[in-house]
């Protein structure tokens, strides 16, 4: 996700490492998964506090610089897809993420929305 907009940033790599050591990955596994990507598709989060936790961490990830390039868009579009959302309120839930990011809305708090 972070290399989506051709400006991988400092800032953006940071965050990379704090959300895989929040999941229990070391610096050194991640490394080795960024040397050596693994097939997405074959683990996607089964809840919808994890779906919400990742999608959440991405999002987080994308507006650490400031922005959101359209390939960082589409990129988060894919995996709210791949996540299985349905497709017709992907944008709804894009644009609903970045804006709970720009604003400082936590997790919890957008799982309270979701549920209520």
């Amino acid at each position: 996700m972070a290399v989506c907009d051709d400006d991988f940033s400092a800032l953006e790599l940071k965050m990379l490492y704090k959300c895989a050591e929040e999941r229990g990955i070391s610096s050194r596994n991640l490394d080795e998964i960024l040397m050596n990507p693994i097939n997405l598709k074959s683990w996607v989060p089964q809840t919808i506090e994890e779906k919400v936790d990742y999608l959440y961490d991405l999002t987080a990830m994308i507006w650490a610089d400031g922005t959101v390039s359209p390939n960082e868009y589409s990129a988060l579009q894919k995996y709210v897809v791949m996540f299985g959302f349905l497709e017709e309120n992907t944008t709804a839930i894009v644009d609903y993420l970045i804006e709970a990011v720009k604003t400082g809305k936590n997790k919890s708090e957008i799982l309270y929305e979701l549920k209520n």
